[in-house]
């Protein structure tokens, strides 16, 4: 079950908010683990069974680790809980990657190829391991003490809305408020909460679905036979489709958060407009970049160690990045582009952008949409053949016909994400998006607004059969 399906939208979201706002506040995070769990069942029942018994193990490890002062027997518990989460990441999102290419190795030096039964990739398994392994670490740093309630810990880990696309909500982040939400249950706050989830739900289907429909055509086509023009035209549309797409969920789950209390990070922060890689992704899936810089990038030695020591650990952090988005070559691929570009930046890249100001976003934006081809294709041979097809090597097959739909689409998409270039419109969006107290005449704009963009995407999601999932594979 996706958000932006009529199953969510029509059916599950309504009777979800009625129950959860019907019932007295002692009940609300019964009703709120309970609608997680239908929600998750759902779309993987048969995975249902293996999650649970993951969270209790987790709970009784961290428990055990608590209890006991002694530091390396606390160490002994943080190893143990750490191996099994990332062990069983590994065995459902990374079985089938070795053992193909193993299989294809063993073929080169004349061996047959081997057999096994493919191993199905639970929804979100990325997001749960992540969220399990930063309350392992935060509990043994002393960040926070550990849940005393078991249901209080499955619904940090299980929470709906930001179970299968995040943002990835760490520990500290939410401890308080699986308690205590009473400051944030008001009015205000669920008609903001509204207010971001339709804005989410517009993003996503009124934008990323019309140009990823097109960017499918175009990369579905044979390389060797895309103009360069055409090729740039696909790679941008897919540009703006996984932006749109992927902060458009984000806008969902922080919006379905805040109609239910939760305060989520912030996810995304108008990447298009970065003026270097190295603040692209400071504004690009924030919650995974400041993850990956606590829990992987500061214990390799962070910036405290030499020179060359720095550019493997930065290197070495985003090729598990891109490992972490999907278990094939392009994907590692792609975040060992991205590493070599953010030691470029700091070798002289940051000291050109800076005499070229804000000019760099050019540049920068270019970068990033040769990048989003390796994320998007198929294969990485698959990728460097539209690659070299967008710098000429392709060949000049008339483009299909477009529609206007997508033309304006495509414009109104490019507009947006690079209106925040202007400082005052991203204060602007900043501050509609984190406000929480609205007077009459703006909760009244805000309601009309919300409604207006609702029934525009509603109209979409049931006029329209073309509604991917492209984040199946992190």
């Amino acid at each position: 079950m996706v958000f932006s399906s009529t199953l969510f939208l029509f059916y599950f979201l309504p009777g979800f908010l009625l129950l959860y706002y019907a019932v007295p506040a002692r009940f609300k995070n019964a009703v709120a683990l309970l609608g997680s769990l239908c929600f998750y069942a759902w779309g993987g029942l048969n995975f249902l069974g293996l999650f649970l018994a993951s969270v209790v193990v987790n709970f009784g490890l961290i428990r055990y680790m608590a209890a006991t002062d002694a530091r390396w027997k606390q160490r002994i518990f943080l190893i143990i809980s750490v191996v099994l989460n990332v062990g069983m990441l590994f065995y459902f999102k990374y079985a089938n990657f070795f053992l193909e290419n193993a299989s294809a190795v063993r073929g080169y030096f004349g061996g047959g190829p081997l057999t096994w039964a493919q191993v199905a990739l639970p929804i979100g398994i990325s997001f749960f391991t992540f969220e399990k392994l930063t309350y392992t670490i935060d509990v043994y740093r002393g960040v926070n003490k550990p849940l005393q309630s078991f249901w209080d810990f499955l619904l940090y880990i299980m929470l709906f809305p930001k179970m299968i696309a995040g943002p990835i909500v760490r520990f500290h982040e939410i401890a308080g408020q699986l308690a205590d939400r009473s400051a944030f249950d008001t009015v205000d706050q669920k008609l903001a909460g509204a207010f971001r989830f339709v804005v989410g739900l517009a993003k996503k289907v009124l934008v990323a679905n019309v140009l990823g429909e097109q960017a499918d055509i175009i990369f579905k086509a044979a390389p060797a036979g895309l103009a360069p023009g055409l090729a740039w035209l696909g790679a941008l549309a897919y540009t703006f489709q996984i932006y749109f797409d992927f902060s458009g969920y984000s806008d969902m789950a922080i919006g379905l958060g805040r109609m239910m209390g939760f305060q989520f990070p912030e996810n995304f922060n108008n990447p298009y407009v970065a003026r270097s890689i190295t603040e692209f992704w400071q504004r690009w899936h924030i919650t995974l970049g400041r993850w990956m810089r606590d829990y992987l990038y500061i214990p390799l030695g962070g910036n405290r160690v030499a020179p060359s020591r720095l550019y493997v650990n930065l290197w070495t952090v985003f090729i598990l990045s891109g490992f972490w988005h999907g278990a094939a070559w392009n994907f590692i691929a792609w975040g060992a582009y991205h590493g070599f570009f953010l030691i470029l930046d700091r070798l002289f890249l940051l000291r050109l952008y800076e005499r070229l100001g804000a000019l760099s976003i050019v540049p920068t934006f270019l970068i990033t949409v040769v990048g989003w081809v390796l994320f998007r294709a198929e294969s990485l041979a698959g990728a460097l053949h539209y690659i070299r097809a967008m710098f000429g090597a392709g060949g000049a097959a008339a483009a299909p016909p477009f529609s206007r739909e997508f033309w304006y689409t495509l414009g109104l998409a490019a507009l947006v994400a690079f209106a925040a270039a202007f400082p005052r419109v991203e204060r602007w969006e900043l501050g509609l998006l984190a406000r929480g107290h609205f007077t009459v005449r703006g909760a009244l704009g805000l309601t009309f607004g919300t409604a207006v963009l609702l029934v525009l995407s509603l109209s979409y999601v049931v006029g329209s059969s073309f509604n991917p999932f492209i984040y199946f594979r992190f």
